[in-house]
């Protein structure tokens, strides 16, 4: 039988990585590593086996390897810093993202790779979601922001994002960030669902109805909308019907 050549057999391993076969996966791998140990990508997809497989210790080892090889591996980084986060190493954590960010904004090609944009997203977000958990509303807003830049297909930071001025007083400005989501995406339900809670909380009953109504007729079944329908159907004596024949 033909050797196997050190490309197929690092293919192999990626197969069966992308296949979730990861015992295979780590057969193969393991013998890149032992024929070439600079490969950046054996000791990346191990690092992403042991972390699925909940071996952390082996999986920050891995990643800090790749980063040995590669300090400009952003894949490695960022993934070494989320790791980091989710175990309480926050300053670490920090410090790694941050070194990884200015890399790639400092790049002549400035942000252009989808991939690691949404990485970098998830990233703001989960840091937005943490301010605004402990009220630090303008550093929540501020991550929110940088969140939705990189990946504007997330709608759901946009949403957060109004919902973020509102906590902060700023009415209009969630009202303007939720009318230009929705007439952006008409058939995006969140944010008529997310307009009708904000008009419903600013006493504005049958504004809040309309979004709810709109809602179901984009989703019949939508069971979170007939419950707010009900919920303000006491609210005001004028139906939502004789405003629509207006």
């Amino acid at each position: 039988m033909k050797k196997l050549s050190l490309e197929q057999i690092l293919l192999k391993g990626r197969e069966c990585f992308e296949r979730r076969e990861f015992k295979k996966a780590l057969y193969f791998l393991n013998e890149v590593i032992d024929s070439d140990s600079n490969n950046t990508e054996g000791y990346f997809l191990m690092a992403n086996i042991f972390h699925m497989q909940g071996q952390i210790g082996k999986a920050i080892k891995a990643f800090q390897k790749v980063l040995e090889l590669d300090p400009n591996h952003t894949d490695a980084s960022i993934s070494l810093s989320v790791l980091l986060n989710d175990i309480g190493r926050y300053e670490e954590a920090q410090k790694i993202f941050n070194a990884a960010n200015a890399k790639v904004k400092n790049t002549t090609q400035g942000i252009e790779d989808t991939h690691i944009n949404k990485k970098f997203s998830s990233k703001h977000h989960e840091l937005a979601e943490l301010y605004f958990s402990y009220q630090r509303y303008d550093e929540a807003l501020f991550e929110y922001n940088k969140a939705s830049g990189l990946d504007p297909d997330n709608l759901e930071v946009r949403i957060k994002i109004s919902k973020t001025y509102a906590k902060k007083g700023f009415i209009s400005k969630a009202f303007e960030e939720l009318k230009k989501l929705k007439n952006e995406y008409p058939g995006y339900v969140p944010a008529r669902m997310a307009l009708g809670l904000l008009f419903y909380g600013n006493g504005n009953i049958l504004e809040a109805q309309n979004e709810w109504q709109n809602v179901l007729s984009l989703n019949p079944a939508n069971e979170e909308a007939k419950m707010y329908l009900g919920l303000s159907s006491g609210a005001t004596e004028t139906s939502l019907e004789a405003v629509q024949s207006l």
